[in-house]
Parts: structure tokens; sequence; C-alpha cells
């Protein structure tokens, strides 16, 4: 009973002071906000993050005049009421972020909430015109707002570590300044067909997904540098001709797929520095070339399509003379060229009747213990 006493005094020391360092931080942020409501062209920079909230606090800061806000590391969560009946009301907490308080961030560039179990998005979200960078990592959310698409000037958009299973549509036809997507590590089974317009792109990172194929017309991805389908593991088996029509592509991982055959338009990027293959079992290009790295697979794959690749000859001439089948004097044997005939003889006595049953395919097709008796 002691020790139960105890570690509830203990509870309590931690969690009042959790709420002083709280005050505290408000504090901090509250002053910071009264000396900058001194200069209205100043933008402020609010920084709410690891703070255990679970609602938003109740201040005087004007949302409007926020360029960046963190609340990430919290367990924010919205209080809705259901009322059903006149005497009865049941109160339900949703992991969200109020539509309110999205809808007045006007001039917020910045906006990070990862690490908070939110289950969804504000379609309120939309509104923020300004916005540049969203991180929503490491929540719950099973899919995005389509709204996202009005925040026409995001650049970066971090959704690793959720439960995402689709992406909006048209994602890609209004985002055309997005330069970074981050999706791994969701439940993704496709890219929207859209993906292939955000033109502006650099880094596409799909890894640690369910994918099944990638769009078909990557080509249109002009600028992108990076990209990062790894670890789809059994689901993901072909990768689109257009892959090696990504001009600027200097790295590619598709390591731990079911992948067999690369496109042999792969041969085709002049910029490709680093490619990462293991995990896959290929059968074009063959170990033997991918371990030559990537210089090679790409020549390899340019032969491919040149129609240039050279291939061991195979001569069933060398190959009976190997199996010893010929009789007599040792002939130099070379397999790329088949039988080779000595210099001593020419190709007129080799018509006379003397070695014409050389060539019958009784002896050809004989064991050579038939001959040598």
């Amino acid at each position: 009973m002691m020790y139960e006493q105890q570690q509830v005094r203990m509870d309590n020391m931690r969690n009042s002071r959790r709420q002083v360092r709280r005050r505290n931080r408000m504090a901090i942020e509250l002053e910071d906000h009264d000396e900058n409501n001194n200069n209205n062209n100043k933008m402020e920079i609010v920084d709410l993050s690891g703070m255990y909230l679970d609602v938003l606090p109740n201040s005087s800061l004007n949302l409007a005049s926020i360029s960046k806000l963190d609340l990430s590391n919290n367990n924010l969560q919205v209080c809705i009421y259901l009322y059903v009946s006149t005497y009865i009301c049941i109160c339900i907490y949703v992991f969200s972020i109020p539509e309110s308080l999205t809808a007045r961030l006007l001039n917020v560039v910045v906006l990070d909430v990862h690490s908070n179990q939110l289950e969804t998005l504000p379609n309120s979200i939309g509104c923020l015109s300004k916005l540049k960078l969203l991180n929503v990592s490491g929540n719950l959310l099973q899919s995005l707002p389509p709204t996202i698409e009005n925040c026409r000037s995001l650049e970066e958009l971090n959704a690793n570590f959720n439960k995402l299973s689709q992406l909006p549509d048209t994602i890609g036809f209004e985002l055309q300044n997005l330069k970074k997507l981050s999706v791994n590590s969701n439940k993704l089974v496709f890219l929207p067909h859209s993906t292939s317009h955000l033109t502006n792109l650099r880094t596409l990172d799909a890894r640690l997904n369910c994918l099944r194929s990638l769009p078909e017309d990557l080509e249109n991805l002009i600028n992108l540098e990076t990209l990062n389908v790894s670890q789809n593991f059994q689901y993901l088996t072909t990768l689109p001709y257009s892959i090696g029509l990504l001009i600027s592509l200097v790295e590619l991982d598709v390591s731990y797929n079911k992948i067999t055959t690369l496109p042999e338009s792969i041969g085709c990027l002049k910029k490709l520095q680093k490619l990462s293959v293991e995990g896959n079992p290929l059968v074009s290009p063959p170990m033997e070339v991918i371990e030559q790295g990537v210089q090679m697979v790409k020549e390899y794959l340019c032969d491919k399509i040149n129609g240039t690749h050279k291939r061991k000859k195979s001569s069933w001439f060398g190959k009976l003379a190997k199996c010893g089948t010929f009789n007599g004097t040792n002939l130099p044997i070379d397999d790329s060229e088949g039988y080779i005939i000595p210099n001593y003889r020419s190709i007129e006595g080799m018509a006379s009747p003397r070695y014409m049953g050389m060539f019958s395919p009784r002896r050809l097709f004989s064991p050579k213990s038939y001959f040598s008796r």
C-alpha cells in the first residue's frame, strides 16, 4: 500500500512539472507575441512542440501573423458533441486539427504537426495558399483531403509513417511547385496518374508501401533526381519503360522488390550515378553485370537497345569436339569460331574421299571408344 501511494505521489509530481514547463513555455510564447505586436510587419514563429497538448491553448495569438507553426509531438484532439436527445449529450474526442485553426493561418509558410496521432486533416487546409512545407508524418492518416491541391505554393510534403492507402487523384495537377514528395511507410497500392505532372519534383520517396506499379508516363518528371520505390516486396514486379526517360535522374533505388527485368531504357540515363537493385530476382541484367557497377549495367542495357549485345557464339562443331566425338589428331578448338582447321590442311584436302568419312553421322554421334579400337 505504501509503495502504491509513493508511486501516485511521484506521478503527480511529474505531471506538476510538466504543467509548469508548459505554462512557462506558453508564457514565453505570449511574451514574444506581445513584443512582436509592436511591429506589425514582423511575422511570428510559434513553437508548441513536445508540450503534451491535448487541445490548443486559448491565447491572444494573432494566427494571421504566424509564418511557422510547430505543433509536433503533442496529442491534439478535437471535442465533438453528439446530442442524442434533449437531455443526453455524448462527447467524442477526435484526433484532428480544428477547422477554425487552419482557416485563420492565412500567412503560414511552415506547418509541422508530425507525431500527433492525427486521424484526419481539416478540409480548410486548402486555405493555406502560402504554405511551402507541410509535415504530417508519424500520424494515423488514412487519406489526405482533396483540398490540399489548393496549396499551390507547397514545395515539400512529408506524409511518411501513416496509414495512407491512396493519394488524392488530382494531387499532381495543381501542386506545380512541389519539389519533394515523401510518402514512405504507408499502404499505398498505386501512385495517382497525376503524379507524372509534378514537373518540378526533385525527390519522390515511396518505399515501404504496397505499390503494384508506377505511372506509365514518368518522362514528364523532367527535374526528378532521386526516385526510391524500394521495399514494396512481393507487390512491385515491373518498372515502366518511361523510367529510363527521366533525364535528370541521379539516384534510383528499386531494391527488395520482385523485379526480374530492368527496362532497357535505363541505359539511356546519362546522369544516373547510383543504382540499387539488390533483393530482386533479376535475370536481365545478369548478376555478373550488376556486380561490375552502374556503368556496366547501363552499357549492357544500351547494347540491348542497339542490338549490339555480344552473346557467346555456340557451335555444334565445338560442342562435338569438346565431347570427344572427333577421333585422331588433336585439333585446336575455339568456342567462338567452332571447329578450326589446322594450317597445314587445305580446303581441297578436306574435300577428298580420305576425310569425307570424318563428317558422317555415324562418326559424329558415336562414342569416341567406337572408333579408337
